[in-house]
């Protein structure tokens, strides 16, 4: 089991990192609410990491702290909700959302999220509300802070970070045309990648 990776950055393509550990590089899947924290490319990471092995894979699912990392394990015990939807679901909204969701029964909103129907939200309600309980929603996850402004304000660099946040809400399971229409509908000059796909979430929950 990998639970823990201390390293330096070398790739950031949302909504995955490449992190360089002792030689190694490990490919690294994050929620954009623990992406957004991350420091710049070159630097230091310590990434707490949820190991998935399948028949055809082995991934790695990584989070900024033991809690968040503890809530996406809660989150993919749910019933028919495995570790790419939980990837989505905690992309698509903070912890405090989620848990408020889960607390208050918010069906409407938890349907917004890139595959979840209603039948699964509600059996995150069902099955959840009880393992939530004492959670403390406030201290699962820390603020997004706003994304630094690129280097570069050419047209190519715009059209760079959008086409990577188009890809970034693809590989969270939103549909090609949803992503590129809420993606257009934030777009403004000099936003990175990361401040695009923040947008666009908080856009669409």
């Amino acid at each position: 089991m990998i639970g823990r990776l201390r390293g330096t950055l070398i790739e950031k393509q949302p909504p995955e990192l490449l992190i360089e550990v002792g030689g190694v590089g490990y490919e690294v899947q994050m929620p954009m609410s623990c992406f957004y924290e991350l420091p710049e490319i070159g630097q230091e990471a310590i990434i707490y990491t949820h190991f998935v092995v399948r028949e055809d894979a082995q991934l790695l699912y990584g989070f900024n702290t033991v809690r968040e990392r503890a809530l996406f394990r809660e989150v993919i015990k749910a019933n028919g909700v495995g570790p790419k939807l939980g990837l989505g679901i905690l992309s698509g909204m903070s912890a405090s959302q989620f848990v408020s969701c889960v607390e208050r029964e918010d069906i409407s909103t938890l349907v917004k999220l890139p595959g979840v129907g209603k039948k699964t939200a509600e059996r995150l309600v069902v099955e959840m509300k009880d393992r939530l309980k004492g959670w403390g929603a406030g201290d699962l996850f820390t603020p997004a802070t706003d994304a630094a402004p690129m280097d570069s304000v050419s047209a190519m660099a715009a059209d760079n970070a959008e086409e990577e946040a188009v890809s970034a809400l693809l590989a969270l399971g939103y549909k090609p045309t949803q992503a590129s229409k809420v993606i257009s509908q934030v777009a403004k000059p000099d936003m990175t990648s990361e401040a695009l796909i923040r947008e666009a979430l908080r856009a669409m929950v």
